[in-house]
């Protein structure tokens, strides 16, 4: 049976199994997590030098200090942020099984140059996703907590830090960087498959630009520098996505031309041999009735 007319049950069913693919590399995933978990943690609280620049000098006895030093707040906190970290590092580990077991659901549904083009973009997701990690740990992160710290310093309050904040405020800064670097698959992928017009992103460029410097002021230190910082890159990738979708595009286009022009010699090839066999079909009645 062709996979585009399966029924309802059978697409149900073939969800389910590969559901259950991304299930068991997740939990083998999750071997590896508990593996590298308690490395990250202590590199993050200790041996992160270039990051935070409060927790490098001691600003009473002018030495350097021993790394960020983190507290919990209750029995179980400690172990809530190594599950944490634990599942962080199984979910990046699995994300390329998920980003194939997905293409490999709705690949059924596109044409086979399709099929070709969109299983391409797996790999450059999965790295987009780490550059945006990256990105928030390396130039995010430092930046919002020397904020948060030099405010600190000058209201005369010192901050006892607990474990399970410190890493819950951590990832929700660096994975939504993760996420928004997708931006540029995205608008490839909706490209390739003709739903996205990059005329229309060019068109609401000013109102998608509105959108993004919310998401940086939400996301980043209440002051005009760092709304900047934040900003630019996110421009910076709508720009890039505007230029690969306009590619994306244009391959969807010839490739629908493509596409026309077969289905229009095949109806013209099914035209001549239904005359010919038409022909053919009078010629025996006529020598049928000669």
């Amino acid at each position: 049976m062709d996979p585009k007319e399966l029924p309802v049950i059978e697409h149900i069913e073939e969800l389910r199994k590969r559901l259950i693919i991304c299930a068991i590399f997740f939990v083998i995933a999750l071997f590896a997590g508990f593996y590298f978990a308690e490395p990250i943690i202590k590199y993050i609280q200790y041996d992160a030098e270039p990051f935070i620049e409060y927790f490098q000098l001691d600003h009473e006895s002018k030495e350097a200090s021993q790394g960020v030093t983190l507290n919990a707040f209750k029995v179980t906190d400690p172990l809530t942020v190594y599950l944490e970290v634990t599942f962080f590092v199984a979910l990046i580990l699995t994300s390329p099984v998920i980003l194939y077991q997905l293409w490999a659901f709705i690949a059924p549904g596109l044409y086979e140059k399709e099929r070709k083009a969109t299983l391409k973009y797996i790999p450059y997701a999965f790295i987009l996703f780490i550059a945006g990690v990256l990105f928030g740990y390396f130039i995010l992160f430092p930046n919002v907590m020397n904020f948060m710290m030099s405010l600190n310093e000058r209201l005369g309050i010192q901050p006892t830090i607990g474990i399970n904040e410190y890493f819950g405020f951590l990832f929700k800064l660096v994975i939504p960087f993760g996420l928004l670097f997708q931006l540029p698959v995205i608008t490839l992928f909706l490209s390739r498959l003709g739903v996205l017009n990059p005329i229309w992103m060019v068109k609401f460029r000013k109102y998608s630009y509105f959108v993004l410097f919310v998401i940086a002021v939400l996301i980043s230190p209440p002051d005009l520098i760092s709304y900047i910082l934040m900003s630019i890159p996110l421009f910076v990738l709508y720009e890039i996505s505007i230029v690969i979708a306009k590619i994306g595009y244009r391959k969807y286009e010839k490739s629908e031309e493509q596409r026309l022009k077969a289905e229009k010699e095949e109806e013209q090839r099914q035209q001549v041999e239904a005359a010919l066999a038409e022909q053919r079909r009078q010629m025996e009645q006529m020598n049928g009735q000669n």
